[in-house]
């Protein structure tokens, strides 16, 4: 944690941010600026933990959680632990669920921070008031169906004499009514209503995490909605929705029509690479856990790296089989004060549209690139070629096929193979990982290489026979498949080109295949 020697004269800013519902995507541009300025981050239960990737390194995270008869901090030590970071001089960063100031007690917070006389700025955020039913496919006004809303909390101060909500005027509304935070009164909610003369044939919808992957929405009738609930086992956190409007989703959802809406997805990629597979996928709808089985790094010398770029202008071609090789082989260039002109009278050869955009970027446009994605498809790219005699460099990681090298030089080339990389296993799985593996049905488990499968399966243990029964393997390409095959796994999913476009159309059509079956 960042600390001071003396007390400064004044207290650092307290930022009472609104983390928005869940999506991280929903948090405001004003709200991540804040955050990553933060010496220390307060973060709520409902913030969602992926957020934390925002803070700046060294900053101490501190979870403040209030979890319903387990409350990690009183409300008052909140306070406290937000005045005392701040008189330190530190900035803080208060991460809250949806909306400070919407029953999200920042109002709370910020009289203590202004009796203490600590500078505070409220940052908005996206309530789930609006967001839930949004991502349900509920709009909260509709000019044929409702003209108001009304929001009220479903969890009053159990020392109260009397209910403080005037139910008779909720149940005489004709608009939208919002419950927050109302899982366990929902009985209550509805007799109430009914009681007071709401209809009971009201449509009525209970949304729970919502905007998340895992997000549930039930919708029934005032006198139904109990017995729903119950029927599902639904759980806090929730949204209650009272009204027409509540009649619009069957035609207005989106979210949870998403192919991969509900589906959890391990990505086992080194996690330098990972980004746009786990993009594509939460596009999709599908829920993300990144266990990287490699890591990728360098080669234990550069000697014979260092060799072959001193020549370079000797070589009649240059393969590239991978985006990690060029970010290797362009690092080294960099290193020796060189660029891509070095590469002055050499053709290249790309395997695939990734690697071949990788290659782009640092101003080198191929010569040929490989359709086939594998060691074949490199070998058929060069099928027009007369390669007696000619030098070609070839670098890729340590361990590698060798088809390619075997097949040009059975042609009369002469290829230099030289490593600029190694994937080394990482050795372990996160917890979450093995937990959705032993709980969940259908988990999908998507391998890019050959060596993401042994480091995953390796890092499992003995238990990975067990825990992958019942998963769903999908690869990237024939190689990887094989190699999945040889471990005892079965491939339900390849994709058709080896690209992260494709796995996830091949990853989408399957589950679509799943909900027709």
């Amino acid at each position: 944690m960042p600390t001071k020697d003396e007390r400064p004269a004044a207290p650092a800013t307290v930022y009472l941010i609104g983390a928005g519902p869940g999506d991280p995507g929903l948090l405001t541009v004003r709200g991540r600026e804040c955050l990553r300025r933060a010496d220390v981050v307060v973060y709520d239960y409902l913030v969602n933990p992926a957020l934390l990737a925002e803070a700046r390194a060294g900053a101490e995270i501190i979870d403040a959680g209030k979890r319903k008869g387990a409350a990690r901090f009183s409300q008052e030590a909140i306070n406290a632990l937000l005045i005392d970071r701040a008189a330190r001089g530190l900035v803080v960063a208060r991460l809250k669920g949806g909306d400070p100031f919407v029953f999200g007690r920042g109002g709370e917070e910020a009289l203590a921070l202004a009796d203490a006389g600590v500078p505070f700025e409220v940052v908005p955020g996206v309530t789930s008031v609006v967001a839930a039913p949004a991502y349900a496919g509920i709009p909260l006004t509709h000019r044929d169906y409702a003209a108001t809303v009304v929001v009220t909390t479903g969890h009053e101060d159990p020392d109260k004499p009397e209910s403080a909500i005037p139910w008779e005027d909720l149940a005489a509304s004709k608009g939208t009514l919002v419950f927050v935070m109302g899982m366990t009164h929902l009985a209550e909610i509805a007799a109430r209503l009914i009681d007071h003369g709401r209809s009971p044939d009201t449509p009525a919808a209970i949304i729970r995490w919502g905007t998340y992957p895992r997000q549930q929405t039930v919708v029934g009738r005032l006198n139904t909605i109990v017995r729903d609930a119950a029927r599902l086992a639904l759980e806090p956190p929730g949204l209650i929705v009272v009204g027409e409007v509540v009649s619009l989703r069957e035609r207005l959802q989106w979210f949870e029509r998403r192919p991969l809406f509900g589906r959890c997805v391990v990505v086992t990629r080194a996690e330098a690479q990972a980004g746009d597979l786990v993009a594509r996928l939460e596009e999709a709808g599908a829920e993300v856990i990144e266990a990287p089985a490699i890591r990728v790094e360098p080669p234990a010398s550069w000697d014979e790296v260092d060799r072959a770029i001193a020549t370079l202008s000797r070589y009649r071609w240059l393969l590239v089989t991978s985006a990690n090789a060029v970010r290797a082989l362009f690092g080294r260039l960099q290193a020796g004060r060189r660029d891509a002109r070095a590469l002055g009278g050499v053709r290249v050869c790309a395997i695939g549209e990734t690697t071949a955009e990788a290659l782009r970027t640092h101003g080198v446009t191929p010569d040929r690139v490989a359709e086939d994605s594998t060691g074949e498809g490199v070998v058929a790219a060069l099928a027009g070629e007369d390669l007696a005699g000619a030098a070609i460099l070839f670098p890729r990681a340590r361990v590698a096929r060798e088809v390619v090298a075997e097949a040009l030089m059975a042609r009369g080339a002469k290829v230099d193979v030289v490593a600029v990389y190694e994937n080394r296993p990482v050795g372990s799985v996160p917890p979450e990982v093995t937990d959705a593996l032993r709980r969940r049905t259908g988990v999908i488990v998507t391998f890019t290489s050959a060596s993401t499968v042994a480091g995953f399966l390796d890092a499992l243990g003995a238990d990975a026979p067990e825990l992958m029964r019942g998963a769903v393997v999908a690869c990237l390409g024939p190689t990887t498949a094989d190699a999945a095959r040889r471990r005892g796994l079965t491939v339900a999913v390849q994709a058709a080109r080896q690209t992260m476009a494709a796995l996830v159309d091949a990853l989408s059509a399957h589950a679509r295949g799943e909900r027709r079956s």
